[in-house]
């Protein structure tokens, strides 16, 4: 399988490269994330204008037509800056949601806005008692005349403080844990009987918990077929966890060669610090982990859309125990290699650190990914 970029390909990382580096390094971050809504309208329109949030989109629902892995390769530009604008949650998994499922005037008149920079998305699923496992819904859809009456909780939700429009997982039918009776729907972020309390993160970004006290929304809200939606909700959360996958390798990316140009500037016994082989070894230990997340984004951002499901839940879940394994070496590393100092607040690498914690924990963490892999027909354990 052929993993090198093409020409069109590595001009969108230059781009992307060169507009997070003026427009939105992490000094920006710091100081945003003290704000309420923690990311810029502003901002978001001119990553609009750089057709980032239309990349992904089929040229007839208005996009520009890009693979998945033209997605990742402006994600990771976005790790290596902490760049707060909701990326993930509005275009990967509500944009993404709302494209496959969607009728045309459902496109028109939730996903156009989002893509010109209007409007932004969230994706509610997660209940407090469901973790990872997608079919565990009590949140409830009731017909009621032409439309329906929602009820229930939603927790972390990315961007559903201050999304415009949220697609909320419903049961319309069945029992709490079984995989028919799920049903999507659109509703508006200001809709009456919705309460959004706003979390902040470890990271310094936001989520929020959704409380539906019988919000009701028209027939036309309903997207796709009533009662058919987990597999477009498997879908959607393993496109969320190679965008997880990444944002982070940007993230460990930039980590490392940070670490690197400290071993070289840093000096003890007056030589850099970079010139002791146990230091050097540790260096390379970085960068053998960190070139295994590049491969298996690479490879994950490939197969995230295969009709095979097993295949695409292996490669996913690969890429992100990866991230989690491999990653957490390189942050380990790089706290002790810049020493205390490298957890403080002053310091960015303490930044992200927080921020691969965060995404290690997006969409199935490493215990679950492992568990999920070993369910599969595929996995031959070895004793």
């Amino acid at each position: 399988m052929n993993f090198d970029l093409t020409e069109e390909q590595q001009m969108i990382v230059e781009q992307a490269a060169k507009f997070v580096a003026n427009e939105s390094p992490v000094a920006r971050f710091r100081r945003l994330r003290d704000t309420e809504r923690g990311w810029d309208m502003e901002m978001w329109a001119k990553m609009a204008e750089q057709g980032w949030l239309a990349i992904a989109i089929p040229e007839e629902q208005g996009g520009f037509g890009g693979s998945f892995v033209d997605m990742t390769l402006i994600l990771e530009q976005l790790g290596r800056g902490l760049v707060p604008e909701p990326f993930i949650a509005s275009v990967v998994l509500g944009g993404g949601v709302l494209s496959e499922l969607g009728s045309e005037e459902q496109r028109d008149t939730f996903l156009g806005p989002m893509i010109e920079g209007q409007t932004s998305l969230a994706f509610a699923y997660a209940e407090q008692q469901s973790r990872y496992n997608l079919n565990d819904c009590l949140f409830t859809a009731e017909k009621s005349g032409d439309g329906w009456t929602l009820s229930g909780e939603k927790v972390w939700v990315l961007n559903g403080h201050a999304a415009d429009q949220i697609i909320v997982v419903a049961r319309t039918a069945g029992g709490q844990f079984d995989d028919s009776g799920l049903s999507l729907f659109i509703v508006d972020g200001d809709a009456a009987g919705l309460t959004r309390i706003r979390v902040p993160g470890m990271d310094g970004q936001r989520t929020a918990v959704l409380r539906f006290d019988g919000v009701s929304v028209g027939g036309d809200r309903l997207l796709g077929r009533e009662g058919e939606a987990l597999e477009a909700i498997e879908r959607t959360i393993d496109r969320g966890a190679v965008a997880a996958c990444a944002e982070g390798f940007g993230a460990v990316q930039e980590l490392f060669e940070r670490t690197v140009a400290f071993l070289k500037e840093r000096q003890q016994f007056g030589v850099p610090i970079g010139s002791f082989q146990a230091l050097q070894h540790k260096a390379v230990d970085m960068y053998a982990e960190l070139e295994l997340c590049k491969s298996a984004v690479i490879l994950a951002s490939i197969q995230v859309d295969n009709s095979d499901v097993e295949i695409r839940k292996a490669d996913v879940s690969s890429a992100k125990l990866q991230l989690s394994d491999g990653g957490w070496l390189v942050q380990e590393n790089a706290i002790q290699l810049f020493g205390g100092i490298g957890v403080t607040d002053e310091q960015d690498e303490g930044l992200f650190f927080k921020r691969l914690r965060v995404l290690n924990g997006l969409f199935g963490d490493a215990d679950y990914h492992v568990a999920r892999f070993q369910g599969m027909k595929r996995f031959d354990a070895i004793d």
